[in-house]
Order: structure tokens, then sequence, then C-alpha cells
């Protein structure tokens, strides 16, 4: 039988007969909870998703917490997830949401040497889009408080940090290409650039945006909605950039491909401009690749977080430091200037995935769960 330790006294709970449990309020957990699940395959988030409100509240096993969300983050792979691309063998229904932010509400005998109920922490674990969560503790980073920042670090900025170290092989003085670069990755890529001294482009869509990435020490924002990028990267940059760090595709890939100076390098850590399709894939001219690489001498390379989980740990330890010694911006768009306010509750998820996939982001997005009245935080 499962248990767990949770309430002021830490009690180690026999969840057999304690249907109810303390968290460490001393309110009862609830019986059910709600919670967002794919219920058909489809890269339509609106139509692949349901909001369930009944759903039991899941029990840690020995190793594991069970964190109540107070704040979770929207991803643009999360309608790939919808779709069944990460993993076909999967049917619906299954849970969705990739990382979240709470506090330790229980957890299990072995989890309770490295954590204690009532502990603030941010994971990366599958199910975030639910008001409780079970997050082996492997799997989870204690933070210091419940600011949704840290969400920002959690894929968007392990990403940035652990792709550039893997494969960017920056040094002073070289020219850095970054794509949507006022999102919720790119805001890092163009930090971490100018960390290693860098001479930095980024490209956005608004005239705030640009003013945005000047203010992260972007050398030169481009808005594509008023600059040609092809033409500004062919009259400006004449010899080319040396790294790209790429999440659109498409259209964007191309320019990108051209844009190679001998010996650059692309990083390939998306392409969000196909994501809605049904293929997933925005048409790039691919069939002059080999060419193009082949006369610069010049190299993809593909990066999914997942296969560099052994960096992970190291990666948000430092980005954790660098955030906390004021050396690190991590803007979050909470939906603050919607029209209909700020994401807060799991339905308001739906309205948070078209606000990325309409490019009005800037940052990450994070959706907020309310908490409990009776809640002292």
């Amino acid at each position: 039988m499962r248990r767990l330790a949770a309430a002021g006294a830490r009690a180690i709970v026999d969840m057999s007969y304690a249907r109810h449990f303390l968290d460490f309020q001393g309110s009862a957990i609830p019986r059910a909870m709600q919670k967002l699940v794919v219920t058909r395959l489809s890269p339509d988030f609106r139509e692949a998703v349901t909001l369930r409100r009944d759903c039991p509240v899941p029990l840690p096993g020995d190793g594991d917490l069970l964190v109540r969300n107070r704040f979770v983050g929207i991803n643009a792979s999360d309608i790939n997830y919808s779709a069944g691309r990460y993993d076909p063998s999967v049917k619906p229904p299954f849970d969705i949401g990739f990382e979240g932010l709470g506090e330790v509400v229980a957890l299990g005998l072995s989890a309770s040497a490295s954590y204690t109920v009532g502990q603030t922490v941010a994971y990366l674990a599958p199910g975030s889009f639910a008001e409780y969560t079970v997050v082996p503790a492997r799997a989870a980073t204690p933070v210091p408080s419940l600011k949704p920042e840290y969400l920002a670090l959690l894929v968007s900025g392990t990403t940035a940090y652990i792709s550039l170290e893997e494969l960017g092989a920056l040094s002073q003085g070289k020219k850095v290409l970054v794509t949507a670069a006022a999102g919720g990755t790119g805001q890092f890529a163009v930090q971490l650039a100018k960390r290693a001294k860098c001479h930095v482009i980024g490209t956005c869509s608004s005239a705030e945006k640009s003013a945005f990435l000047s203010s992260l020490g972007c050398d030169r924002p481009i808005n594509y909605k008023t600059e040609p990028v092809g033409s500004v990267l062919k009259s400006e940059y004449p010899e080319g950039v040396d790294v790209v760090y790429e999440s659109v595709g498409g259209a964007m890939f191309d320019l990108a491909v051209n844009a190679l100076a001998t010996k650059g390098r692309l990083i390939i850590i998306g392409f969000i401009s196909g994501y809605q399709s049904l293929s997933g894939l925005a048409p790039v001219r691919a069939g002059t690749l080999p060419v193009q690489l082949l006369r610069k001498s010049a190299s993809l390379h593909g990066f999914f977080l997942n296969h560099y989980l052994s960096k992970y740990r190291g990666a948000m330890e430092r980005l954790l430091e660098l955030y906390e010694g004021g050396e690190l911006v991590c803007q979050v768009d909470r939906g603050d200037l919607c029209p209909e306010g700020r994401f807060v509750g799991l339905d308001a998820a739906f309205r948070a995935v078209d606000h990325m996939y309409t490019g009005r982001n800037t940052g990450k997005i994070v959706l907020e769960l309310p908490h409990p009245a009776t809640s002292k935080l």
C-alpha cells in the first residue's frame, strides 16, 4: 500500500484508510480535482483537449511528491503533444502539460529524505495542467518562492542554455541570429549569447518586442513586420552569421540557412510555424540544402531537450544562480494585456495557447491556478 508523509505532524499515512489527508496548512486535500486531458489527437488544442472537473486527486508513490500547482507553463510543443507526435503509442485519454510550480502538499517516505511538506518546487514532468500533480522527486527543483518567473527556466531557459553550450561553440565576437527572439526561449538565447560577448541579432514581430530585445542587450532587433529579414541580413551582415538559434521553421528557416557564414552552425530547437498543420511542418527549400551546407562547410544541429537530461540539473542550477543574482531576465506573459484579462484557471489554457500561436506573447506564457481562500500564501 502507498504511504506518504503529510500535514503539520508529518505523519506517515496509509492511504487505503485515509481518503482525505491534511496539507501543510491543515486543510483537507480534496478527493477530486480539475485537469486538462487529451481526449482526441489533434494539433488543434481546443479540439484535442477537454477540461475534466471531477478527477481523483492522485496519490504519490514512495519516491514522489504531490504538488498543488500554482502556476503552469505554456509551451509551443503542447500541441505537438496533443497531436500525439512525441509517442504515437500513447492513445487518448492522457494528461497534458510539461512544467509546473507549486507547493508540496504530500510526499512518499523516500522522497521525504530530500523534500518537506510545504516546500516550494518547480518541476519538469508530464501532467502539469492539473490542480494537483504527482511529480517524481528527482524531477523537482527547490525554488525560494512562488514567483512565476521560475517557470521560464524549466524548459525555455534550459533549452537555450544546454543547446548553446553543447552545440553553439559561442565565443567573443561571433554573430548570433536568434529567431522569435522575444519569445519564451528566445529571450534566454539572446541573453546567453550576450554573456558570451557575441553580437546578437533577434527577429520579432512588433515595435514593443524590438524595445524589449534592446533592453536585453540585443544588438540588432529586426521587426519582420516592417523590415524584410533577408534583406537586412544580406545588407548588414554580408559575411553571414556564425550561429543561428532557430525555432520558427518554414520561410524563416530558409532565410537562416542562406545567412550562414562559412563554418556557420544552425541549431534547430523547434519549428513553430508548422505545428498547427496536420503534418506538423511548414515547407522548406530542402532540395538545395546539401549544396548550401557544403559550399560553406556549414552544419545543422537538431536539439531536443529530452536527449540532454543528463545536463539538465547543472543547467537549472546555473540559471537559478544567474536569475537570483540579477544577471538574467525571466520575462513572463500572464495575459495582462489581453482583452479577457490574465490567464487564470485551467480553462484559460485555451486562450493562452491561442495567444502564443497568434504571436502576441512577449516572454514565457504562464497560467495561474487559483488557490483556496484559506491559503496563507
